[in-house]
């Protein structure tokens, strides 16, 4: 899923986009699920959370979220603190401004940095995905 993630960013995709997409064409989420994740890019436009966090995130939502009150979000939270946690051990910040502090936006090093961060996503999914990350 990685290569993939990686793959959809260097072809014009955006990092929540990347993320979301690979997910889709691994058969975890439907690609109806790609649109939602676009304007969480760029840090929400406004270099808030990293936007490839947000698209995982939008994944482990649609794969383990719940979709009635009788349902327990357990599943859901408990994967989301460890991704967050396995992508902090990873590069220290969520934020997309401290991720990206000092790269200009569409310069080579940025992409080059968001590459890094759209794959770090794609891994911790597919660890999660496959139980290799304890939950």
């Amino acid at each position: 899923m990685k290569e993939k993630a990686l793959e959809n960013f260097k072809n014009g995709y955006s990092c929540s986009e990347s993320v979301v997409k690979a997910a889709a064409d691994n058969g975890l989420v439907n690609h109806s699920l790609i649109p939602v994740a676009t304007p969480f890019s760029g840090g929400i436009s406004s270099g808030c959370l990293c936007g490839a966090v947000a698209g995982m995130q939008l994944v482990i939502g649609a794969m383990k979220g719940r979709i009635s009150t009788e349902q327990s979000p357990l599943d859901a939270k408990t994967l989301a603190k460890i991704s967050m946690e396995k992508f902090k051990e990873k590069n220290k910040f969520t934020c997309c401004k401290a991720l990206t502090a000092g790269l200009e936006m569409g310069s080579p090093e940025r992409k080059q940095n968001c590459c890094k961060l759209v794959c770090d996503c794609a891994e911790i999914l597919e660890e999660l995905v496959s139980n290799k990350i304890e939950s």
